[in-house]
């Protein structure tokens, strides 16, 4: 049984699969295969890090069953309870909290860029998180982004996925939506991130609680397209997740 973090947070990953079409969407595939991170050309191979057409899902039936039930929470309690946030918070103060979050998430890109032998990227994501945390009075400001520092969005998933660990059999799990099996065993670290510099139970409670809150509150808009656009949003949904987490492990180039 699934303690209170994992509840609270792995509810809003239902919520960013919405999300992932909208960004493949406007992405064109590159004419070239770009070489790994050891400067060879990758494989081809049936695995779900393959063309959308090919996508790797032995799960199909329990995917889907599992799919229903997280929608179905979603409907009767995610969405809900961030749609309330969204119109007693005022703009200002949710802008606030998805700053310190986003500062957050930053730190851990900073860490992975490291494992991921990205030199130039991560001096850009150093200064970003040194300015939003010193400038902005904890990141609760987003001096960097004004000031136009790049960011660069990494996970432990990207991580392995860089060093050449194949992406493997789409899964969906229960309330924490759209997964591989090599993200699937990311999960824990991270997830575990932006609430372990936090002891106090309650509060980490709180924290992840309040995340959660806010990162369904974001993808309101975007789940009423998918709701508007897809005839089948299971396979909507998966291709869609598939390909950008193609994209976001090679950079924008994946290979063709």
């Amino acid at each position: 049984m699934p303690d209170r973090k994992s509840l609270a947070l792995l509810a809003a990953a239902t919520l960013l699969a919405a999300a992932a079409p909208l960004a493949v969407a406007q992405t064109t595939p590159p004419a070239t295969q770009p070489a790994g991170p050891g400067g060879t050309l990758p494989e081809t191979t049936a695995d779900a890090d393959a063309a959308a057409a090919r996508v790797n899902d032995p799960f199909e039936g329990f995917n889907r069953g599992v799919f229903g039930f997280n929608d179905a929470v979603d409907r009767a309690v995610l969405k809900p309870v961030a749609t309330g946030y969204q119109k007693a918070v005022p703009e200002i103060v949710r802008t606030w909290v998805g700053n310190f979050f986003g500062n957050l998430d930053d730190a851990w890109s900073l860490v992975n860029l490291v494992l991921q032998g990205k030199p130039r990227q991560a001096y850009d994501m150093t200064v970003r998180v040194t300015t939003n945390t010193v400038l902005g009075l904890g990141g609760f400001l987003d001096i960097a982004s004004e000031a136009g520092i790049t960011r660069h969005e990494e996970d432990f998933g990207q991580t392995l996925g860089w060093w050449g660990l194949p992406a493997g059999p789409y899964l969906v799990l229960p309330l924490l939506g759209p997964s591989q099996i090599r993200e699937t065993a990311a999960l824990p670290l991270d997830m575990g991130w932006d609430s372990s510099f936090v002891q106090h139970d309650p509060t980490r409670y709180s924290i992840t609680a309040l995340e959660a809150i806010d990162a369904r509150a974001t993808l309101l808009n975007a789940t009423g397209l998918l709701d508007s656009v897809a005839l089948d949003r299971y396979s909507f949904v998966r291709d869609a997740y598939v390909q950008r987490r193609q994209s976001l492990v090679w950079d924008g180039n994946p290979p063709n």
